[in-house]
């Protein structure tokens, strides 16, 4: 791994709060992702399914975490199955983890090799009464490819009929979403590399560049940071480009006058970040984007203010779609009328801001949580307002992390990155 080694107490800190919540006499098996293949002998890189991850700290292929709090034996109790490296595997794909390693990596001092995992639980499951299985419950999922979580729990029905059988996810939902400080240590380190990144952009956008051109630069500069490179597709989108919410081809020239929505964000550790930002290609925004540009950042400051415990998605949401309504007046977008004649279900700000405000963030770009209960201090959140004007040719959306504290203001975690059109203007002159 590129990432400096994680301390393997929060790892234990991490486990001793889901088994906390485990009923009496249960066991929960987590899978490692498989690597997906492409064509012929060509692969996807790895990318660790972040549940075992967040429990265990191992980030290798063909991983299995169990964990047996109330097992007769102590080594029972928790249990990490790994492939067994031998010389072939070091020379070819470079060293696994040994017994020794996975003990320093998670805390775990029971690791067994793979091959070990169906005798192991035989007699574990002749133990337990219960079985947690890991389904992808997330509200954004579409899962149309068969996990090796999802045929491990197939093949456990048809092996263990006569067990229980309880789920991790809600636990995982409610445990993931609340970050630990360690945590928000790494989140900040991602938030950092990006900060580089995005300073290194400002000094090369130019009129002629293209979109493919800018994502480089930003790749660049991840990388050398210890960062495997962007928590998700980044979005390069110049003109009217920035209209198209997930646009990801990056393969368009930048002209001058038009502005670019830079939606990027550097991994590390396999902590997200997630930022965007807009840049005018000529280096001065026009009176019409500064006007819009400053709208979206009072949107986007008056909507980080409700970022605070006890308060509801939901809610949120409505009242930050007041705030936008204001504003899209102020701009001549909506009249009066339009706001009068709203559809409650589609408010007529919806025409030129369509997305959600705000999403948890962590170990996934859009991270676990549950979204029906009550913000906490330590949940991570972006905060994205936009306005997308297609028939004026630009869109401007703006976007910051921020930790919700106990007490107070949400913390910024990008606080560092120029979002002032004045600091954006002037790096881009020096």
């Amino acid at each position: 791994m590129k990432y400096h080694q994680i301390d393997r107490d929060l790892y234990v800190k991490n486990r001793a709060k889901f088994t906390a919540q485990m009923k009496p006499n249960s066991v929960a098996v987590f899978n490692s992702n498989d690597i997906y293949p492409v064509s012929a002998d060509s692969t996807l890189p790895f990318a660790q399914h972040r549940d075992i991850l967040y429990l265990s700290g191992v980030d290798q292929e063909e991983s299995i975490l169990l964990l047996f709090p109330d097992a007769p034996y102590e080594h029972l109790k928790e249990i990490l199955f790994l492939k067994e490296t031998n010389e072939h595997i070091a020379i070819w794909e470079g060293e696994k983890l040994t017994k020794e390693r996975a003990f320093e990596v998670s805390g775990i001092k029971s690791v067994i090799w793979l091959q070990g995992f169906h005798k192991t639980l035989k007699e574990i499951m002749a133990y337990a009464d219960t079985i947690y299985i890991n389904t992808n419950e997330h509200y954004r999922a579409v899962i149309e490819t068969e996990t090796r979580e999802a045929r491990f729990i197939k093949w456990w029905k048809e092996n263990y009929p006569a067990h229980k059988v309880e789920k991790s996810n809600p636990i995982l939902q409610r445990l993931r979403s609340v970050k630990e400080s360690e945590e928000l240590d790494l989140i900040q380190k991602a938030c950092d590399i990006t900060e580089k990144g995005f300073r290194r952009v400002l000094n090369f956008v130019k009129p002629g560049v293209m979109e493919f051109e800018i994502e480089a630069e930003f790749a660049h500069e991840f990388l050398r940071n210890r960062s495997k490179g962007f928590a998700y597709t980044p979005i390069i989108a110049s003109g009217n480009n920035a209209n198209v919410l997930h646009y990801i081809e990056n393969n368009q020239q930048c002209k001058a006058g038009d502005l670019i929505l830079l939606d990027v964000g550097a991994e590390y550790a396999n902590y997200s970040s997630d930022m965007t930002r807009m840049v005018p290609v000529s280096g001065r925004f026009t009176d019409r984007q500064k006007a819009v540009y400053n709208a979206v950042l009072n949107v986007k400051n008056e909507a980080t203010k409700m970022l605070v415990p006890g308060t509801l998605w939901k809610q949120y949401h409505v009242e930050v779609g007041k705030i936008m309504t204001s504003e899209l007046l102020g701009l001549g977008l909506l009249d009066k009328a339009d706001v009068q004649n709203e559809n409650p279900d589609w408010p007529a700000y919806k025409k030129y801001f369509m997305h959600g405000t705000s999403h948890h963030m962590g170990l996934d770009t859009h991270d676990y949580g549950l979204l029906h209960e009550p913000m906490q201090a330590n949940m991570v959140f972006t905060v994205e307002p936009g306005i997308y004007i297609p028939k004026e040719g630009f869109g401007i959306r703006l976007e910051d992390d921020m930790v919700i504290q106990e007490k107070g203001a949400a913390f910024n975690l990008m606080r560092n990155i120029p979002i002032e059109i004045e600091e954006i203007e002037a790096i881009m002159n020096a």
